[in-house]
């Protein structure tokens, strides 16, 4: 059992946790995840860590309340236990030889992009970074990427604060300006990473998406996070998301094939999330 030491409301639908969990804390590396059990009947998810302290021992999960099990995590409360809490999982992601980058997140993905942005910024490289969300009510993490970042552009899709647009605007400004980087590492929906994508191609900047598919085991076995990356040479090379990444080239990524997959089990998530908040109700 895993002690939720705080647990704290980052917007209506996303909240953040500390989890007491020495052993992870210590050997986690931004980029990598967890997969975790609310309780003894639960499924398990994947939660990308979030942040660590070593010395506390706890990791930092931010998750949004889409499905049964994340509204049944929602439910608990500091003081209280999840059941399972394995990892870390996955490759973290690579920092060598970068000196500038742009870190590009949207939504809850600012959760995930936020310890990479960290990271580089512990390492002394140049930070430039973008988030983008729907509106202000969604705004998490503004003052958290302020502190990492040598530059932070924040954009709302509907202008109720800072610039209105996509993060691909300011994106684009800037490199048809003549700015480069060393790497764009993007970090969100898949729609928006798809995008981001084919705004950094035509400059041969490379380009890291982080991608978080459907999964069970995390170990590569059950083949639910599996993933087909197009090779240059035409060829089709089948991945896994947990063992071979999350991080991946986003120039080699099918998107359509990875959104088509994703869409599989909504009309179970949504059935389930009904399921959950009616018994949560009448309790």
């Amino acid at each position: 059992m895993y002690e939720i030491i705080r647990k704290r409301e980052l917007n209506p639908t996303v909240t953040e946790m500390h989890i007491l969990a020495p052993l992870v804390a210590k050997k986690a590396k931004p980029g990598q995840f967890i997969i975790l059990r609310v309780d003894e009947e639960g499924e398990r998810i994947p939660l990308t860590v979030a942040g660590t302290d070593p010395e506390k021992g706890t990791v930092r999960i931010i998750f949004q309340i889409v499905g049964a099990t994340t509204a049944k995590l929602n439910h608990k409360n500091a003081g209280e236990f999840i059941q399972d809490f394995v990892g870390p999982l996955g490759e973290a992601t690579k920092t060598e030889g970068v000196k500038k980058v742009c870190i590009v997140g949207g939504g809850v993905g600012c959760a995930i992009a936020l310890p990479v942005a960290e990271e580089f910024h512990r390492l002394g490289a140049e930070v430039v970074s973008i988030i983008g969300f729907r509106s202000q009510d969604l705004l998490i993490l503004e003052d958290e990427f302020k502190a990492c970042s040598d530059r932070l552009i924040v954009m709302t899709d509907d202008g109720s604060y800072a610039r209105q647009g996509n993060v691909t605007v300011p994106l684009k400004e800037m490199l048809e300006g003549g700015e480069r980087f060393d790497e764009v590492i993007t970090i969100g929906p898949l729609i928006m990473m798809k995008f981001v994508v084919a705004a950094v191609k035509p400059f041969g900047i490379p380009c890291t998406v982080s991608m978080n598919p459907i999964m069970i085991d995390g170990t590569g076995m059950c083949g639910g996070c599996r993933l087909t990356l197009l090779k240059e040479d035409g060829t089709r090379v089948t991945k896994f998301a947990c063992v071979d990444g999350p991080d991946f080239n986003g120039y080699e990524v099918d998107f359509d094939e990875a959104m088509s997959r994703g869409r599989m089990y909504m009309h179970f998530e949504k059935r389930a999330y009904t399921e959950a908040c009616n018994l949560f109700a009448r309790t």
